[in-house]
């Protein structure tokens, strides 16, 4: 038996903003654990930097991280079960959401070279 690829149907766009927090979760600068057990409280969002993000030691470019601002998208995550949103404050990124497979990560994260 195979594992279904986006098991919850997420857009595009979806994946790409859930692939964003996957990575801001593992920054300690961007947010803290919590407030459940395996939960990621992300409150602090990088600003751009020319055409791209820095998000540690990978950069992401800016038109892959727009569900970032969007309302909905946050809305949508949270309706899966994969975060809780707070808009436009924070966002919390459940188990869940922390370990669903987007299968982005190659296509849009990029090791920094500055």
């Amino acid at each position: 038996m195979s594992i279904k690829k986006n098991p919850l149907n997420l857009n595009p766009l979806q994946l790409r903003t859930l692939t964003v927090l996957q990575l801001l979760a593992k920054m300690p600068e961007a947010g803290q654990g919590g407030p459940q057990v395996g939960e990621v409280t992300i409150s602090r969002f990088p600003t751009p930097h020319g055409d791209h993000l820095h998000l540690g030691d990978f950069i992401v470019g800016v038109k892959d991280a727009t569900g970032l601002q969007n309302k909905a998208v946050w809305n949508a995550l949270t309706r899966k079960g994969l975060a809780r949103a707070d808009w436009p404050r924070a966002i919390v990124l459940t188990l869940e959401g922390q370990n669903y497979a987007t299968d982005m990560g190659e296509k849009m994260v990029f090791r920094a070279e500055h």
